[in-house]
């Protein structure tokens, strides 16, 4: 066993090893909120996932020639199939699930930043079950994959006009720093969407062959900067306004989501309640910006909390209660 597992560091990299490190540090530091039987199951979930990373890659590192990042499952699983239909067997797809038009952002390349990202989802957004977990085991897994990177390896990165898709641009270029990848934006924001994921896959295979061309030093140099002036901050919301990132105001959609329950009122013909999920549906329907239904949902129990609303159930998810303006 003791052979294995030398013969594992022995031929993982330097980042790969940076990496193992970093999650059980990061792992470590959580347990201190937590139990030890917690942090032994922590360690060993991180052991087995690196193990399984590292068969996995032994399969498929001498395969792909290119790789693809987006940033939803929804674009990912479109481009697998858009590739597939194409015959392109030599491309690696990663995808992030998070959205990060949400939440905070602050030093989220560093340790301390990721665990107070996940710490505000936890106190302020609705998971079911383990759901919030293994978001974060899966956001941990990506990074890994992206650090392992070869340096040959050209990377095409998809992003559409938002600021869940441009803010995770700009991370993933700062966490690309230093590394001599030829890097390619592939940008859907003239497909007329609002995100890559409303996207075909016979539409993203038609762009797949437009790639323009690579980004260049001050271009990334640029990216990184920006990526450093967001993470500076300490905002949870943030919009895509003018061809540009905007951080706003928590309660910026609050009105947004009063006017949308008012103008229900009045075609539903009277002032009953009505199912959160429909009022946080209309919401998320008509509003022209990636923002998740999990935010409108923890705002419209905000509203609740300040007499904005009437609450009808129990709001342990949006499907358990209603509301109606007071």
């Amino acid at each position: 066993m003791i052979d294995q597992l030398k013969k594992l560091v022995e031929h993982s990299t330097e980042d790969e090893v940076k990496s193992l490190l970093f999650h059980m540090l990061l792992r470590i530091n959580m347990a201190q909120e937590t139990e030890h039987s917690q942090l032994v199951k922590d360690l060993k979930n991180t052991y087995q996932n690196f193990v399984e990373y590292k068969r996995s890659q032994a399969v498929t590192e001498k395969t792909y020639e290119v790789v693809h990042i987006l940033f939803g499952d929804s674009a990912s699983g479109s481009l697998k199939i858009a590739l597939k239909e194409r015959d392109v067997g030599d491309a690696k797809v990663l995808a992030f699930s998070d959205v990060f038009s949400i939440g905070p952002v602050w030093k989220l390349h560093e340790e301390r930043g990721l665990h107070h990202r996940y710490e505000w989802l936890e106190n302020h957004i609705l998971f079911e079950g383990d759901e919030l977990a293994e978001c974060h085991e899966r956001f941990n897994e990506t990074i890994s994959e992206i650090e392992a990177i070869p340096d040959h390896i050209p990377i095409t990165i998809w992003v559409g006009g938002n600021a869940h898709e441009q803010t995770a641009l700009r991370y993933v270029l700062y966490l690309l720093k230093g590394k001599q990848n030829v890097l390619y934006i592939m940008n859907t924001t003239h497909s007329h969407t609002l995100d890559t994921g409303e996207l075909s896959p016979e539409k993203m295979g038609m762009m797949y062959e437009h790639v323009s061309a690579p980004l260049n030093k001050e271009q990334r140099i640029a990216y990184e900067e920006e990526w450093q002036e967001l993470s500076a901050t300490q905002e949870v919301l943030r919009i895509w306004e003018n061809g540009e990132i905007k951080r706003v105001r928590e309660d910026y959609f609050d009105e947004y989501i009063i006017h949308t329950a008012e103008r229900l009122h009045k075609e539903l013909e009277n002032h009953g309640f009505m199912k959160s999920a429909r009022l946080i549906g209309e919401v998320l329907g008509h509003v022209e910006q990636y923002i998740d239904d999990g935010y409108f949902e923890y705002r419209v129990r905000h509203l609740i909390m300040n007499g904005v609303f009437e609450i009808k159930g129990v709001p342990k998810a949006m499907r358990f209660y209603s509301v109606k303006l007071k």
